[in-house]
């Protein structure tokens, strides 16, 4: 007992002189502030000579993860690089160079670590991969294609790694067909074996964009066998395309393995998949299951039931299964609150959704954009535009940004309800309430101009903002301001319209016609 005593005694005392000699040498880089490495009043890394006994792998990524300025874990790592003296023959380990590519990448030193690595002999594919997802993250997919590209000629396309990584990126990008014939172009030249990771990230793609029987190839035919994320991937896939049963023979398969049963993940997107459908007894019956198999549902399996029974109409059961949850340790969250509003909505009661919704801003709860949507469309169901106004005022105010949706929906609102003017204001008042009009804004608000009658004049400022944003009138807002033009008297400006029309391919139908435009026609 009492060797073990000393012995635990000892180590934490040299845990506690290392501890002393990394904070002494972070004090002493926050004195010399090194900047960029060529930068010309950098000091001489030499008075770190005194920290060269206490080199070795543990100490010098321990020294690089307690700098917060960047450029200081770089000129320690530089120095540490060739220390003179060297007593204990430290030499940089795959894992220094891990650390100090992760501190560069994580305050976006892109180049600076490409250079540093390169100068090192060190951009290997699994480090251009950290460096191509980096770029990914930030929307860089160009410089994320470049690096790929970089790396797969210096390795002739022995680049798993970079491959996986580049593979993510585009799926992430929305660029799944770009995705994909880097994937054909992988099998094809067979020079790299796809990985689970490879199968996996495509499989998410492809179940992204809706394209189910791609999925399934790749996972049928997948060289690695299948893990818990490639299996929870396909399951989610199919519900979110309403596809339970063939979702259902995927998770019967993970219950006949040994190492990918079933978990919170597989089991939220089964529940999910049947709330949406609105099938809430094969919804209770998988929720039952996973306890009964003590798999414990999370918060966000908590919210896809509460959601599924609010969709239903079932308010008393989502508060019950509201309260289950608190019971269970789990927070409730906004979007478990924006589907009980909504769940009020359904079943028309719009005074107690608005109220529910008061309640939990009075509770310290930050509605998101979701929250806020619900009741703008439910304030325009019941033709209440100004109510809806003032929320998307509101929302603007703390800093959300409506979506052009909600906007969209007021503007038809308030058209209807022949407030033309005050729609073609809202319109100019939607860039600044943080929100860009697309197509749709503008063609609620120009047609409903052109049936106000006599604000054709407004009409064609309008037409003209909207062609200046990058969006062209479709034939039904030609047709429509054809009309207008024609019921307005202005003949010069519905031969242009004509004119536009027939240039562009659009059939003009003849009584929209005045004679003098039928005439020209």
């Amino acid at each position: 007992m009492a060797a073990s005593s000393n012995i635990r005694s000892s180590l934490s005392s040299i845990s506690s002189q290392i501890l002393t000699t990394i904070s002494s040498i972070t004090s002493l880089l926050q004195t010399l502030n090194p900047h960029h490495p060529n930068h010309p009043l950098n000091p001489n890394p030499s008075i770190l000579n005194q920290f060269a006994p206490h080199l070795n792998l543990h100490f010098v990524t321990q020294v690089i993860h307690n700098q917060q300025n960047p450029y200081h874990a770089l000129f320690f790592f530089n120095w540490a690089s060739n220390p003179n003296p060297n007593p204990n023959n430290y030499s940089h380990s795959h894992f220094s160079y891990i650390a100090i590519t992760d501190v560069l990448i994580s305050r976006k030193l892109f180049s600076l670590a490409t250079e540093l690595l390169d100068s090192h002999n060190k951009l290997s594919d699994f480090m251009v991969g950290k460096l191509i997802k980096a770029h990914g993250d930030l929307g860089h997919v160009r410089w994320a294609l470049h690096l790929f590209d970089r790396v797969r000629c210096r390795y002739s396309g022995r680049c798993l790694f970079s491959y996986n990584a580049i593979l993510g990126v585009l799926v992430r990008g929305d660029r799944v067909d770009l995705a994909e014939n880097l994937f054909d172009q992988m099998i094809g030249e067979g020079v790299v074996q796809p990985d689970v990771s490879t199968c996996t990230v495509m499989i998410k793609g492809f179940c992204k964009t809706g394209m189910i029987e791609k999925a399934h190839k790749v996972f049928d035919e997948m060289p690695a066998t299948p893990n818990l994320v490639t299996y929870n991937t396909m399951v989610s896939g199919m519900c979110k395309k309403g596809l339970m049963n063939a979702g259902l023979e995927i998770v019967e398969r993970m219950k006949r393995s040994e190492s990918c049963v079933p978990d919170t993940v597989t089991y939220t997107a089964l529940i999910d998949g049947y709330c949406k459908m609105k099938d809430l007894e094969n919804a209770r019956k998988y929720f039952d299951e996973m306890l009964s198999r003590n798999v414990e549902p999370n918060v966000l399996t908590y919210n896809v039931m509460i959601n599924g029974l609010c969709l239903c109409g079932d308010i008393d059961g989502a508060k019950r299964m509201m309260t289950k949850m608190r019971l269970n340790g789990l927070k409730d969250t906004i979007t478990t609150h924006t589907s009980l509003v909504r769940g009020y909505c359904i079943v028309g009661r719009s005074e107690e959704a608005f109220k529910h919704f008061k309640n939990i801003i009075a509770r310290g709860m930050k509605p998101d954009v979701k929250s806020y949507e619900v009741l703008v469309n439910e304030f325009c169901k019941l033709h209440k535009p100004n109510d809806a106004i003032g929320l998307l005022r509101e929302m603007s105010e703390h800093g959300i940004r409506p979506r052009a949706s909600s906007f969209n929906n007021v503007l038809k609102v308030l058209v209807e309800l022949r407030q033309s003017d005050r729609a073609a204001d809202l319109l100019n008042q939607m860039p600044k309430m943080g929100c860009k009009p697309n197509f749709l804004s503008y063609n609620a608000v120009i047609c409903g101009l052109v049936r106000a009658k006599g604000r054709m004049n407004m009409v064609g400022g309008i037409v003209k903002d909207m062609v200046r944003n990058g969006f062209d009138p479709d034939g039904t807002m030609y047709a429509c301001l054809l009309e207008g033009y024609r019921d307005d008297g202005n003949e010069e400006m519905a031969i242009r319209v004509s004119q536009e029309m027939m240039d562009k391919g659009f059939v003009m139908k003849k009584d929209a016609l005045c004679p003098t435009v039928e005439d020209v026609v």
